[in-house]
């Protein structure tokens, strides 16, 4: 069995801070989403590994490289333009030839991984087998109707969705579903979509089987559900230190301090992870946020938020919540005069003022 990893879209949901890193390496809990995905793959005894690349690769590659840390190996399949996940499929028919495999959207998280799926798969010899979790916003997903634990009919983004059931980002093919995506025609948005492909499968007799998880699951593609995966994922972390707190610091709680890392008269309240090298002066760190490498936080709160790498947040007087600071970003209290408001931000950006 193969895995096919979907890296290839532009991620305009999470801009700006996507107009300068791929989606799928943005950090939760300190570890770019993508990582997760291949962990799942590797522990469901998966390891041809194809991941479909786009304007993205050269930062997907360098952060992936071989595969070999997680003990398996990336073929990289390029995508010209991001046409579908249907046409994902499609261009890496070469990689795929006609063997089972597992799709996997690589800015998806799902917290107890994929092996249920993928070994339900490999017992049941279904054409198809897709992975589905009851959502509360089911028209901004693929919907699935179920007869008699059958899948009958799946609709992408109906604006009044027949179930509750979402296509979680998860699938399982065998090789007719090559024949599939071949057979169907782009969508009204100019895709070939994954849903039409499965319908193919069903309409033509194929079996597609249900695989329902009660547990928890992500899509990150918004800030809100990249928050609250990183608040679900920094639970699961257990408390360390390998860095230097010094002793006017309080640490409460599951808090991970990676080496190099400095608090220095700060309390730092976890769940929480203060990545390698960053400083904390005189600072609060509340629950639920993931502090990168490199970053420098003086005289600031902070609480449920992800800062990226290499940023500076300096000595803002009301608190920080709710945020996703980006890579090299500087927030700090002007000392220019008059006294004003100085920004410089990027397109699709969004600031709140108190």
């Amino acid at each position: 069995m193969k895995a096919l990893v979907l890296c290839g879209g532009s991620g305009t949901r999470l801009r700006p801070i996507t107009h300068t890193m791929a989606k799928q390496l943005v950090p939760i809990a300190n570890k770019p989403v993508l990582f997760y995905g291949l962990e799942a793959i590797k522990a469901a005894g998966v390891e041809d590994v194809g991941i479909v690349v786009g304007d993205t690769a050269k930062e997907i590659v360098e952060a992936v490289g071989d595969g070999s840390k997680w003990g398996i190996k990336v073929t990289y399949i390029h995508q010209d333009q991001p046409l579908g996940l249907a046409h994902a499929v499609l261009v890496a028919e070469e990689f795929l030839d006609s063997d089972d495999f597992v799709m996997y959207l690589g800015d998806n998280l799902i917290k107890e991984g994929i092996t249920g799926l993928v070994d339900q798969f490999r017992g049941k010899r279904s054409n198809s087998q897709i992975l589905l979790a009851a959502v509360k916003e089911p028209e901004r997903f693929g919907v699935a109707e179920l007869e008699g634990g059958k899948v009958v009919r799946l609709v992408e983004k109906p604006e009044k969705p027949a179930s509750d059931l979402a296509l979680v980002g998860v699938y399982m093919f065998d090789g007719t579903i090559m024949d599939a995506v071949k057979a169907i025609k782009p969508s009204g948005r100019g895709e070939l979509e994954i849903t039409d492909a499965i319908q193919w499968l069903i309409d033509q007799g194929f079996s597609v089987e249900p695989h329902v998880i009660e547990g928890w699951w992500k899509d990150t593609g918004r800030l809100e559900d990249m928050l609250e995966a990183n608040r679900i994922m920094l639970e699961t972390l257990q408390p360390s230190c390998e860095g230097f707190v010094d002793s006017d610091s309080n640490i409460f709680g599951m808090v991970v301090i990676e080496k190099g890392a400095e608090v220095v008269n700060s309390t730092v309240r976890g769940p929480a992870i203060i990545g390698e090298g960053t400083r904390l002066v005189n600072s609060y760190i509340g629950p639920y946020t993931s502090v990168y490498y490199g970053v420098t936080i003086r005289g600031s709160e902070i609480e449920h938020s992800i800062i990226l790498e290499n940023s500076t947040v300096r000595d803002i007087s009301g608190r920080i919540e709710d945020s996703l600071i980006g890579q090299n970003v500087v927030v700090e209290r002007s000392p220019l005069k008059p006294a004003a408001y100085r920004f410089m931000l990027g397109d699709n950006s969004r600031i709140g003022i108190l």
